[in-house]
């Protein structure tokens, strides 16, 4: 499977929860796949949806689901004992892990090679990491929102892009609608 087949997958679990979506080609895909206001599609910032994300759940106690790129982890490593010193239940660090910088070529990363995401986070301090296949992707998800504490999630999938066009929708009404529904009960 690829990044977009899990999303896919996982969107009738996304569904009304807010999500903040990592940058580029992930963004459009979701988009796409399943446009809601509680998405919240970065356009810019590589490695800061899961710094973003954590901040919105520290905030707030609606879960938050964060999906991100080993590329964008790997980008943003400070996040990793960020996440682990500042617990919050709500939390969910879904990260998609095809071993490349999918937006900008599939160029490999280290998570294709050596580098373990799941033990850089348990390394970090993060106490519930699960690794799973792209295809037990919605069911880890759905067992983590149940379970209701701060949750890794690492994905391992094979890499590849669907063709998405591109978002119709400017920063402002992103982020705009996103508050909106956020705020919402």
């Amino acid at each position: 499977m690829i990044r977009s087949e899990i999303l896919q997958e996982i969107a009738p679990v996304l569904r009304d929860q807010l999500v903040i979506c990592n940058i580029g080609i992930p963004s459009q895909e979701l988009h796409a796949i399943d446009d809601q206001p509680t998405n919240f599609y970065m356009l810019g910032t590589m490695g800061l949806a899961s710094s973003i994300g954590l901040g919105l759940a520290l905030v707030q106690p609606k879960p938050v689901i964060v999906i991100d790129g080993d590329g964008s982890i790997l980008t943003n490593l400070g996040t990793l004992p960020t996440i682990a010193n500042n617990p919050a239940p709500n939390y969910i660090l879904l990260v998609i892990d095809n071993g490349s910088y999918g937006s900008t070529g599939d160029q490999p990363t280290y998570a294709g090679r050596k580098t373990s995401l799941a033990g850089m986070a348990r390394a970090a301090g993060c106490e519930r990491v699960v690794e799973c296949r792209a295809e037990e992707t919605g069911d880890v998800l759905s067992r983590a929102l149940e379970a209701g504490e701060a949750t890794v999630i690492i994905c391992k999938c094979e890499s590849g892009n669907a063709k998405m066009p591109v978002i119709n929708l400017d920063p402002v009404t992103i982020r705009d609608r996103f508050m909106r529904a956020a705020a919402a009960d």
